[in-house]
């Protein structure tokens, strides 16, 4: 509420020493005016600023009800388009605080209140704050990287930090995993942004490597022929080549192509969806299978190579040990198969090399040899 307006003489412009001298004279104008003429002064500031209270909160309902609107349509757009979960939370509380900060700062400014003041105020804590909290700070600009660039997702086994576990959930601050005993391990995201990650579930396919020691004399082209014709046998070990080991599995286990079940679960969610999202979405579907079309084709030529490559079972002779002949034995499977196919076949390594290849395993011995004393 304005008392006192000095023309041509704003009060940002005020020089600081004049600020008593005007409140002195705005006093002694008071003090001039009759009983009546106050009264209408008063009055008339009482109803400019009803006016300007009732339109702040028309328009504070406005702006909060676009708002929700806005939040609604970037919501639907975003799970729309499968956007990481993690990302979608993200954004849309980013849009959030952003939206509202404004609308606030809108309605602040329709009451007359001095906006660049207030304004200034929120940047000098913004600064105080930022200082105080820098290695929060930290993490979260290392979790939007995370989110953004994408070295894992919920879901993904991976090792950093001196843990290792199933990624799930990627917040703001931090990143949780599970480890194999159920530990719930809470990883700040400054330090994953920065530091080594080891994806184990990024690459579809591993490598798996086993050690076994046989006895010296034993035949080692017998146990590589054994081990080999176990493999022969086995569905996810890759025979030859990545790319068409791939092809067979997708073969035996796709019942329906995706692209159909993605048309079938459109057509069930249509009635429910807005006609403004379907108008969106049916506008932007082509330019989605571009670009989907685009990252398919670069994945394409990133392991184009490497899934062309022979990749067959081997055994090689590793190492004469003291007491043993070392056999290195590799084979590649699927990613999700790894550790059950390792221990299953180390297993069988242990039960069936002794019958099929005639060949034992040995361990640590010493042989003592005693020399005859001659008696005199």
């Amino acid at each position: 509420m304005k008392l006192l307006q000095i023309p041509g003489l704003t009060a940002p412009e005020m020089p600081a020493d004049s600020i008593a001298a005007a409140k002195e004279q705005s006093v002694e104008m008071l003090k001039s005016l009759s009983f009546d003429d106050l009264i209408n002064k008063l009055a008339y500031d009482v109803a400019q600023f009803a006016i300007h209270l009732a339109i702040a909160i028309f328009v504070f309902y406005i702006g909060k009800f676009i708002i929700g609107k806005l939040y609604r349509l970037v919501h639907n757009v975003m799970v729309g388009r499968n956007v990481d979960k993690s990302l979608t939370t993200f954004v849309l509380s980013l849009v959030r605080i952003v939206l509202y900060f404004i609308l606030i700062v809108t309605v602040i400014g329709i009451l007359g209140i001095e906006t660049s003041s207030f304004i200034a105020i929120f940047a000098s804590a913004g600064v105080a704050i930022g200082m105080a909290l820098s290695g929060t700070l930290q993490n979260f600009a290392g979790g939007v990287l995370i989110l953004l660039l994408k070295p894992y997702r919920i879901g993904d086994y991976i090792e950093a930090q001196g843990y290792s576990g199933t990624v799930t959930e990627i917040q703001i601050f931090n990143t949780i995993i599970s480890t194999a005993d159920n530990k719930s391990i809470i990883i700040p995201n400054g330090g994953l942004s920065t530091g080594t990650i080891n994806n184990w579930s990024r690459e579809d396919y591993r490598r798996i490597e086993w050690n076994i020691g046989i006895s010296y004399g034993d035949s080692v082209e017998s146990a590589r022929q054994t081990i080999l014709g176990m493999f022969e046998a086995e569905p996810l070990i890759v025979q030859t080549t990545i790319a068409q080991h791939r092809e067979q599995l997708m073969t035996e286990q796709q019942a329906m192509q995706p692209q159909e079940q993605e048309k079938m679960e459109e057509a069930a969610d249509e009635p429910r969806r807005s006609w403004l999202w379907r108008l969106f979405h049916r506008g932007s579907r082509k330019a989605k299978e571009r670009v989907a079309a685009l990252e398919r084709a670069a994945e394409v030529h990133r392991l184009s190579q490497l899934d062309h490559v022979m990749r067959p079972p081997t055994v090689t002779l590793s190492n004469l040990g003291d007491s043993s002949v070392d056999l290195t034995i590799r084979a590649w499977a699927p990613t999700g198969e790894y550790w059950n196919v390792y221990y299953r076949y180390l297993e069988r390594f242990y039960t069936e090399l002794p019958q099929k290849a005639s060949v034992s395993f040995p361990f640590p011995q010493l042989d003592i040899h005693m020399a005859a004393s001659d008696e005199n």
